[in-house]
């Protein structure tokens, strides 16, 4: 049985950091890619980063690249997102999401297996 759990939300300042954890138990993630996604209020989920832990290769939406940092650490089974320079823009519910080899990383429907969210709050 898969299991995702998110954790290292909360409120922040702008301009702050957060990091952002993703355990993973039921599954071996030398054969997944681990992608962090969010929802904001009224808006749609949006893929915002990713990494494949085959090749170690990350990806990042254009909303947050220079300021987010992803990692993955095979042994203990975990994907970590480093969140830098956050805005306002940034508050939603963040989840993490692990997909069999995806083609499109920045495509919802390529993640089989999701965690539940953790909120992150970035007050102005």
């Amino acid at each position: 049985d898969v299991q995702l759990q998110a954790s290292g939300g909360g409120l922040v300042q702008t301009g702050g950091s957060l990091r952002l954890s993703c355990a993973a138990s039921g599954v071996t993630l030398d054969d997944y890619a681990i992608g962090w996604i969010r929802q904001a209020p009224g808006k749609e989920r949006e893929v915002v980063s990713c990494i494949s832990y085959s090749d170690n290769t990350a990806y990042y939406a254009d909303s947050v690249k220079g300021r987010f940092t992803i990692s993955g650490d095979n042994a203990k089974n975990t994907a970590n997102l480093q969140m830098n320079s956050l805005k306002p823009e940034d508050t939603a519910v963040y989840y993490c999401a692990a997909g069999i080899a995806p083609r499109d990383w920045y495509e919802l429907r390529e993640y089989d297996y999701w965690g539940q969210g953790t909120q992150v709050t970035v007050s102005s």
